[in-house]
C-alpha cells in the first residue's frame, strides 16, 4: 500500500525542509503530494524532493488544468518527469472559481472540458511528437516537446461528481478524491470503475489509482480539533463545486443551515451550525492511534493512495508526522 503525506510542510522554508523530506522515508511514507492554490506553485516542493528524497514517488493533488498554458503545463510535467524518472504521477483539476477566476482573472468556464482538453493534449505532448490538434478549449500548432518523459507519466484527474469520476476512469490513469469520508469512497469509486470500463486506450491495463487527501488532526481533544475543523469545512464548502459534491452525497439537509447563514453574513452562526457528525466524518481527528484506524477505512473501502493533510492543531507537525507514520504503526 502507498502511504502518502502533503508537502511542502507550512511553516518552514522550503529551503530548510530537506531533513522533514529525508525523514518521510525514514518513517515509511512511500509518496509526496503537493498542491496548488495560495502558498508554492505545485512543482518546486517535488523538484527538491526528487533531490533530497530519491526513492519518494512524488504527485501533485492538484494543479489546476487552466492556470497553465498548455505548452507551459506540458515543460513542467515533462521538466519533473525527467528529474524524477518513473516516480511522478500528473494530477489535474478543475479546481475552482475562487482560484480560477477570483484570484488567476480566468474564466472558470466549462472546467469538465478543460480538464478532459488537457489530459489529451498532455497525453499527445509526452510522446515527443509534433502537436497540432484542436482539443476544444484550446488549439495547439506545431508544439513539440523538448523534455520527453523517459518513462510514460501517470495522469490523475481530481473529481467529486459523477462526469468527471468517469473521465478520471475513461481518460485518465486514476481519481484524486478530496473532502470525503470513507463511507463516502464507497459511493464515488464505481463510476471510476464505470469510466475504465469504457477506456480505448491502448496498452490500457484497466488498473486506476484511487488518491485522497485527508485531512488529519491527531489532537485527542475534540473540542479544539472539531473547531479548527469547522472552519476549514466552512472556507470549504461554501465554494459551489464543493457544496454541489456534499449535495449529491447526501448531506445536503445537514449543510443548508450553515449554507444558509453563510450567505446571510453570519459567520460564527455558520459555523456553530456545522454538526458534529459531519465535522467527524469529513476530517481525521482523535489521537493518533484513532486517527490511524480511521486513514485505514478510507483503504478498505478503495482508497490505494492514502495522501495525509495533517493539521496540527494544539500538536507538534513534526511529532505529528511521526505519530501517523506506518512506522509508528507497526
Amino acid at each position: 500500500m502507498r502511504y502518502g503525506m502533503t508537502v511542502p510542510f507550512g511553516g518552514v522554508p522550503l529551503h530548510a525542509q530537506r531533513e522533514w523530506f529525508e525523514e518521510l522515508v525514514d518513517l515509511g511514507y512511500t509518496d509526496a503530494w503537493s498542491a496548488e492554490s495560495d502558498g508554492a506553485d505545485g512543482f518546486t516542493p517535488l523538484a527538491l524532493a526528487s533531490v533530497w528524497a530519491p526513492t519518494l514517488r512524488l504527485g501533485t493533488a492538484i494543479i489546476p488544468a487552466f492556470t497553465r498554458g498548455p505548452a507551459c503545463m506540458a515543460q513542467s510535467v515533462g521538466s519533473l518527469a525527467q528529474a524524477a524518472p518513473g516516480r511522478f504521477a500528473i494530477g489535474l483539476g478543475s479546481s475552482s472559481n475562487v482560484i480560477v477566476e477570483g484570484w488567476n482573472g480566468i474564466p472558470f468556464e466549462e472546467p469538465y472540458q478543460q480538464v478532459q482538453a488537457m489530459v489529451r493534449f498532455l497525453r499527445d505532448a509526452m510522446t515527443g511528437e509534433k502537436v497540432t490538434r484542436d482539443y476544444g478549449r484550446f488549439s495547439v500548432r506545431s508544439f513539440r516537446l523538448g523534455v520527453v518523459p523517459p518513462e510514460p507519466v501517470p495522469i490523475l484527474v481530481a473529481a467529486l461528481r459523477e462526469g468527471m469520476l468517469r473521465l478520471a476512469g475513461r481518460e485518465g490513469d486514476g481519481a484524486i478524491l478530496n473532502w470525503l469520508s470513507p463511507a463516502d469512497v464507497a459511493q464515488v469509486t464505481p463510476h471510476v470503475a464505470e469510466g475504465a470500463a469504457r477506456s480505448t486506450r491502448e496498452s490500457d491495463t484497466g488498473e486506476r489509482e484511487i488518491a485522497a487527501r485527508i485531512f488529519v488532526i491527531p489532537n485527542p481533544d475534540a473540542e479544539v480539533a472539531r473547531g479548527a475543523a469547522r472552519r476549514m469545512i466552512a472556507a470549504y464548502l461554501n465554494v459551489p463545486v464543493y457544496a454541489s459534491f456534499h449535495e449529491w452525497l447526501g448531506r445536503g439537509d445537514d449543510l443548508k443551515p450553515m449554507w444558509d447563514l453563510w450567505s446571510a453574513g453570519d459567520r460564527k452562526a455558520a459555523l456553530d451550525a456545522i454538526p458534529d457528525h459531519v465535522v467527524d466524518d469529513l476530517v481525521v481527528h482523535g489521537d493518533p492511534a484513532a486517527c490511524r484506524e480511521t486513514i485505514a477505512a478510507y483503504v478498505e473501502n478503495g482508497v490505494t493512495t492514502p495522501v495525509l493533510a495533517v493539521l496540527p492543531f494544539g500538536v507538534d507537525m513534526r511529532e505529528s508526522i511521526r505519530a501517523l507514520s506506518p512506522s509508528a504503526g507497526s
